[in-house]
């Protein structure tokens, strides 16, 4: 995006300093001659033959005008769409913080495993920044096959794109480069099945640890604290019903 804007200005600028060359080449011309008084009426004729070398000149100009705003325009809609994003990966952040409170908002799912649940969700962040960076051309097609390669190499990126490739083709499948995106992902998932079976997890659920069979240390001591305010005062009760 940078270097495109860069040839824009570089196209201004070059176009601003031919119609300056253009517009000064009568008083130039006069300043070499070194004449005096020259007869404005036959310059002007001259100068007609200017015209078309100027409707050339402004036409570039033009053009250079109008790549301008369309490279600002596109600007501004990467803008949008990344602020959209950093939203999107702020709500998913909060999922990943606590799953079994805010995954039911998205709708039931068939993942079971906590374990499998977060890595399905952390797969949907890596595929989302693959695309919004394919989107925006900071990674190329060659970049994208090799993530794409890795992630479909294991288990769970397998597992993912087979349960949303679905819900990725709506959002995607507008634009010219989203297809492609598609189809670069979906020739690089089948290339991954081909292969061979996937590499698996080796991590495991671990079920939460069983309470222990003793009390534990903060325990005893709030029962003899009790055990102990308990005697002071049935103590001071009976010394009270002595007197």
């Amino acid at each position: 995006m940078a270097r495109r804007a860069g040839r824009v200005l570089g196209l201004v600028g070059v176009v601003a300093v031919a119609l300056t060359v253009v517009l000064l080449s009568p008083f130039v011309l006069e300043a070499l001659s070194g004449s005096k008084g020259v007869d404005w009426n036959r310059l002007s004729q001259i100068g007609a033959a200017y015209g078309f070398t100027s409707a050339i000149v402004s036409a570039l100009a033009l053009a250079g005008v109008a790549v301008s705003l369309v490279v600002q325009n596109r600007q501004a809609r990467a803008e949008q769409v990344q602020g959209i994003r950093s939203y999107y990966l702020e709500l998913v952040r909060l999922e990943l913080d606590d799953m079994p409170l805010f995954q039911p908002v998205w709708g039931d799912t068939d993942i079971v495993d906590p374990h499998e649940q977060k890595r399905h969700v952390y797969a949907d962040l890596m595929m989302n920044y693959a695309w919004m960076g394919f989107e925006l051309g900071t990674i190329r097609e060659g970049l994208l096959r090799d993530m794409l390669a890795g992630m479909f190499a294991g288990e769970a990126g397998r597992h993912y794109w087979s349960r949303a490739h679905t819900s990725w083709i709506p959002s995607t499948s507008a634009s010219r480069v989203g297809r492609r995106f598609l189809a670069i992902v979906g020739e690089e998932h089948a290339r991954a099945v081909a292969s061979g079976p996937p590499t698996r997890s080796t991590v495991a659920s671990r079920p939460p640890a069983a309470p222990s069979a003793g009390a534990s240390p903060a325990l005893r001591t709030s029962v003899g604290a009790l055990i102990g305010l308990g005697a002071g005062l049935a103590l001071g009760s009976l010394l009270r019903s002595r007197r």
